[in-house]
């Protein structure tokens, strides 16, 4: 069973019934023995950065999370949920994020209209399961004012154009992060999904 984080931050049953139509088992869950025991986790979201760590911890599910980051168990987080998985967010002053990849979360330049909202390509820089089967420059749909800035290059595994270049997919082993809205973005964002379940039923 997949697990989608619901802390109050995101369009979550836009997820759910993503993963449902691709024939994938996936529910929203708040409980931190849910998010611990899940085979695969979804970490969604739309927001503030700030206003999400503060919702994660209220809810007790701050270490549940970094506990299945580091347990080898598929991880996805999606838009907010990407950037939360960064050591710090620069929106609204400093936040600590996760800190499970090393990097920062930047504001999109002052030049090109915030948020960055709607159809953009995507480049797959190499290989990764979670893009099995979608070709290169496939549309997604993005909503966001800010990007990730990772420390460590080898974890993109796609990027985006939108003002300047910047990271719009990560992943280290089974943890991926993507900056737009895979359950948005039609047949190639299911696509996302399915491989993401397929990830989850072969642990």
């Amino acid at each position: 069973m997949i697990a989608i984080i619901d802390y109050d931050m995101g369009n979550l049953r836009s997820v759910e019934k993503g993963f449902t139509r691709v024939g994938v088992e996936a529910v929203v869950v708040r409980e931190p023995e849910m998010v611990a025991a899940a085979g695969g986790v979804v970490l969604p979201g739309v927001g503030a950065f700030a206003d999400a760590m503060t919702s994660l911890k209220i809810l007790g599910l701050l270490e549940p999370v970094r506990q299945v980051l580091h347990s080898g168990k598929p991880f996805l987080g999606i838009c907010l949920g990407l950037q939360l998985l960064f050591e710090i967010s620069e929106e609204w002053g400093q936040t600590p994020g996760l800190g499970y990849f090393r990097g920062r979360v930047r504001r999109l330049p002052e030049s090109v209209k915030v948020p960055h909202m709607g159809w953009n390509e995507a480049e797959l820089t190499r290989p990764t399961p979670i893009f099995n089967g979608i070709p290169d420059r496939t549309r997604f749909y993005f909503v966001h004012s800010y990007y990730v800035d990772p420390e460590d290059e080898d974890i993109t595994i796609g990027e985006a154009s939108y003002g300047i270049r910047f990271t719009a997919a990560v992943q280290r082993e089974k943890v991926f992060g993507v900056q737009f809205h895979p359950e948005k973005s039609s047949t190639w964002g299911l696509k996302i999904l399915a491989n993401f379940g397929r990830l989850v039923a072969e642990c």
